[in-house]
């Protein structure tokens, strides 16, 4: 069985799709926090379509599949800046069926073997979202350098979530 995780590029008849899975994957970590919550599918898909559409739509914009042999496994949305050597990662996510497996870690590091330029990442995550601040720091190397509140003005209803930023900069010594 192949245990390498490869990069495949998002193609345009594929992107509806990959939004479906990207939005069902964030779900689940939604409701795995607040299990005991109202019913957080009526919040409607997070990310929002308009805040996945902006995303991957951007010029800066990557999307890859991650795959283990022929089989997606997660994906990840980018914002590159080749000049800069500074990549972000928009959204990064598993699929729920294969949490728990080492996936995410090969998957993250799989990306950083296809971008072996880049000198710093960097990330967002919800506070809630302990499993993930636990992969970013202790697994991918991340350090937390930033607490926030989400302020969006065009919908209130989105504000007030507090998340982290993360950076990993790697070392250009070895390189």
């Amino acid at each position: 069985m192949d245990t390498k995780i490869t990069l495949t590029p998002v193609l345009s008849t594929q992107i509806d799709t990959f939004k479906k899975d990207l939005q069902d994957a964030f779900l689940k970590g939604l409701i795995d926090a607040f299990s005991e919550a109202e019913n957080p599918i009526d919040m409607g898909p997070i990310p929002s379509d308009k805040d996945f559409d902006e995303s991957i739509h951007s010029p800066e914009s990557a999307s890859y599949y991650f795959k283990l042999g022929d089989t997606v496994v997660g994906g990840v949305v980018l914002q590159t800046n080749k000049q800069a050597q500074k990549n972000e990662v928009d959204f990064f996510y598993i699929k729920a069926d294969v949490h728990s497996k080492g996936l995410g870690t090969k998957a993250w590091f799989a990306l950083e073997e296809n971008f072996p330029q880049t000198k710093s990442w960097e990330l967002h995550t919800p506070y809630f979202e302990k499993r993930n601040i636990h992969f970013y720091v202790n697994k991918c190397g991340f350090k937390i350098v930033e607490i926030y509140m989400m302020e969006d003005l065009d919908d209130p209803t989105e504000a007030g979530y507090e998340f982290l930023r993360f950076e990993k900069i790697i070392n250009t010594k070895d390189c």
